[in-house]
C-alpha cells in the first residue's frame, strides 16, 4: 500500500513539474531572444507560485498561525487557479500556432512575389538607337517601398508571443472574472420541489439552503455578513445550512462566523456538519453555532407543523464515531408524513431513499467550482448541482455560496437556494 501511494505521489509531482516547465517555457523561454532576466523572473514566478500555493494548503490543515494562513491564502490559492488556466490557455493555443504561422508565411511570399522585377510592354521599349543617355533615377519614394517579410526565427518568436500573451490575458481575465463572483456574493436562486405527501396548508413553505459557506483565512467577517443579509433579504420561513461553513477553528474564526447570530426566519435556523467541519474540531463548531441561535441536527429530526426536519452528520465524521446514523434520525418517525432531511454531501441519498425521505438537501460540490472541475465532481457524486429524482425521494443540490482554496468559480456560479415546497393537493 505505502509503494502503490509513493507511485502515484511520484507520478502526480511528475505531472506537476511537466506542467510547469511547459507554462514556463511557452510564457518566457520562447517569448525571448535568449538567456537573460526575463526567463529568469519567469521561472521564480512560477516556481514560487507553487511554493505559495504549497504553504497556503499546508498552513491551513496544520493549523498554522491564522495570520500566516491569511498571508499565504491570497497569492497562494490565487496562483493556484491562474496555472489551472494558464496551462489551458497554452494548451488551446497550440492549434492556433500552426494557422498563425501559415497566414505569416503566406503574406510573406505574397510580398515578396508582388516586388519582382517585369520587363516593360514591347509597344513601350525605346529602339537602343534612339534611346536617350542613361541617367541616374532617383530612389523610389518611402511609400513604394515593400515591406521585408519577417525572417523565420523572427516569425516564430512573434507567433509565441502572440499565442502567449493571448493565454496570459485570457487566463487572468477568466481568475478575475470568477474571482469578482465569489467576493460580490452569491445570487438568490428560486426552485419548487413538489411532495406527494404535503398537506395543503405547508403549500408554498420555503425553505433556504445555504451550504459551502467556507469562512477561512479568504472569505471572513464581511462575506458571512453578505451571505446573511442575502438570506435574509429571501424571507424564507425557514433557513437551512449543510454543511462546510468553515475552514478553522472556532478560535480563530469565531468572530468572522458572528453574523450568522442575525441569520432570522419564522421556523428557525437549522445546521448540519459538513466534511471541512470535521477538519477543523466539529464539536467546537456545534456548540458555537448553537450559541449563534442556530439549531444543529446531529442525526436528529424536528416535527414541524405540517413535515418532518431531519438532519444526519456528515460521512467524515465516521472517523471519529460522529458518522451519520439514519436510524436515529429517521428510524421512528410516522412515514405518512413528509421528511426532507439536510446531509451535507449528495452520495448519502441511497440511504435517504432506503429510509423513506422525500427531499434530500445538500451541498458539498460546489457544481465543481473550477471547470473543467465540474467533470470531476460528477464523476464523484451522484448529482453535481441541482434537482434529481431517485425513486420516490428528490435531491436538492446547491453549488455554495463561497469558495474552498482558490476564491474564484468558474462555470459554477455561487447560490444560495430557496425551495419552494409545493402541495400536490394544493
Amino acid at each position: 500500500m505505502v509503494v502503490v501511494f509513493a507511485l502515484v505521489a511520484l507520478l502526480v509531482l511528475a505531472v506537476l513539474v511537466a506542467a510547469n516547465w511547459y507554462v514556463w517555457r511557452r510564457l518566457f523561454r520562447d517569448t525571448t531572444r535568449g538567456p537573460g532576466a526575463a526567463r529568469r523572473a519567469g521561472a521564480v514566478l512560477v516556481a514560487g507560485g507553487w511554493a505559495l500555493a504549497v504553504g497556503a494548503l499546508v498552513a491551513e490543515r496544520t493549523g498554522a498561525p491564522f495570520t500566516l494562513q491569511r498571508v499565504l491564502a491570497w497569492p497562494g490559492f490565487l496562483w493556484l487557479a491562474l496555472s489551472i488556466y494558464l496551462l489551458l490557455a497554452l494548451l488551446a493555443g497550440e492549434a492556433v500556432r500552426p494557422l498563425l504561422r501559415w497566414f505569416l508565411e503566406r503574406r510573406a511570399a505574397s510580398r515578396a512575389a508582388g516586388v519582382r522585377p517585369t520587363a516593360p510592354a514591347p509597344e513601350e521599349r525605346v529602339p537602343a538607337a534612339t534611346a536617350p543617355p542613361a541617367s541616374p533615377e532617383p530612389p523610389p519614394a518611402p511609400d513604394d517601398t515593400p515591406a521585408r517579410p519577417l525572417a523565420a526565427p523572427t516569425r516564430r518568436l512573434f507567433v509565441s508571443r502572440v499565442v502567449g500573451g493571448a493565454a496570459a490575458a485570457a487566463a487572468v481575465g477568466t481568475v478575475g472574472h470568477g474571482t469578482y463572483g465569489v467576493l460580490r456574493g452569491p445570487r438568490v436562486k428560486r426552485v419548487t420541489v413538489p411532495l406527494a405527501k404535503l398537506p395543503r396548508a405547508a403549500h408554498g413553505f420555503r425553505i433556504a439552503v445555504v451550504s459551502d459557506i467556507h469562512l477561512g483565512p479568504v472569505l471572513g467577517r464581511g462575506f458571512a455578513q453578505k451571505v446573511v443579509d442575502t438570506v435574509n433579504s429571501t424571507q424564507a420561513d425557514l433557513i437551512a445550512v449543510v454543511g462546510d461553513l468553515v475552514d478553522g477553528s472556532v478560535k480563530d474564526l469565531g468572530p468572522a462566523a458572528a453574523p450568522l447570530a442575525q441569520l432570522s426566519a419564522r421556523h428557525g435556523a437549522y445546521f448540519v456538519t459538513g466534511n471541512h467541519e470535521y477538519f477543523s474540531g466539529a464539536e467546537q463548531w456545534v456548540e458555537e453555532v448553537r450559541r449563534l441561535g442556530l439549531r444543529p441536527l446531529e442525526n436528529a429530526r424536528t416535527e414541524l407543523p405540517h413535515f418532518d426536519l431531519a438532519g444526519v452528520n456528515d460521512v467524515s465524521g465516521e472517523e471519529e464515531g460522529q458518522g451519520p446514523d439514519y436510524v436515529r434520525a429517521l428510524g421512528d418517525r410516522d412515514r405518512s408524513r413528509a421528511c426532507v432531511l439536510l446531509a451535507h454531501q449528495p452520495v448519502q441519498i441511497h440511504e435517504a431513499v432506503e429510509h423513506g425521505v422525500d427531499l434530500q438537501l445538500s451541498g458539498h460540490t460546489h457544481g465543481g467550482q473550477l471547470w473543467p472541475g465540474n467533470l470531476i465532481a460528477g464523476a464523484a457524486n451522484p448529482t453535481l448541482a441541482g434537482l434529481e429524482r431517485y425513486g420516490d425521494t428528490q435531491l436538492y443540490v446547491s453549488r455554495g455560496a463561497g469558495a474552498w482554496g482558490p476564491p474564484t468559480r468558474v462555470g459554477a456560479p455561487s447560490d444560495i437556494t430557496v425551495i419552494e415546497l409545493a402541495s400536490r393537493q394544493a
